[in-house]
């Protein structure tokens, strides 16, 4: 899946906790984080037709951060930064394997190529995950969870007052979510 549609799935999976902006944050990048391996593509293409090329993207990408080692690394840093820790650090857990449940599921590449998952890594090379019938990374099943994804971001930052924009700037975020009130109505108060 695209990086757009981790993100999203990792914003509503932080929203399923009481968790603070940085705990929410925290378990979003989660959800997008494995996706770092993909810096490999600009050495990759930067050096591509030289004598030397380096091949950091065709060769790691999926190898280096979609993996059960790197997820428990996550889930270290996560719990080490968190107030609410075990909660926090099981969301953002979550979101990482929802990233590669989405990875497995819906990433062919337009040359068919699908991405092996060697889950196990680094402790093991035995198990690569990999499904028949996995859906080209642009088809219209990832497009349906992406909307979805963000229908429901909407509907969370209009309910809850905050959305993913609170990561990058706070005035920024209320304004969002006034926009959004205006637009929508703002959510009916429990009596």
């Amino acid at each position: 899946m695209h990086t757009v549609t981790h993100f999203f799935v990792g914003w509503v999976v932080a929203n399923t906790g009481d968790l603070n902006r940085r705990e929410r944050a925290a378990v979003t990048v989660s959800g997008i984080i494995p996706d770092i391996d993909s810096v490999g593509i600009i050495a990759e293409k930067l050096t591509q037709g030289s004598d030397h090329p380096l091949l950091w993207w065709s060769k790691y990408h999926h190898v280096l951060t979609h993996n059960l080692g790197f997820a428990l690394f996550v889930a270290v840093v996560v719990f080490v930064i968190a107030k609410k820790k075990w909660l926090a650090t099981g969301l953002a857990f979550l979101s990482f394997h929802l990233h590669l449940l989405g990875d497995v599921v819906g990433a062919m590449g337009p040359d068919g190529y699908q991405w092996p998952i060697p889950y196990l890594l680094p402790f093991s090379n035995a198990w690569e995950i990999t499904r028949q019938g996995q859906w080209a990374i642009n088809a219209w099943p990832n497009f349906v969870i992406t909307g979805v994804a963000l229908l429901i971001t909407f509907f969370l930052a209009s309910k809850r007052g905050y959305s993913p924009l609170e990561m990058l700037s706070t005035s920024a975020d209320r304004a969002f979510v006034k926009t959004l009130r205006d637009r929508f109505g703002h959510p009916k108060k429990n009596r």
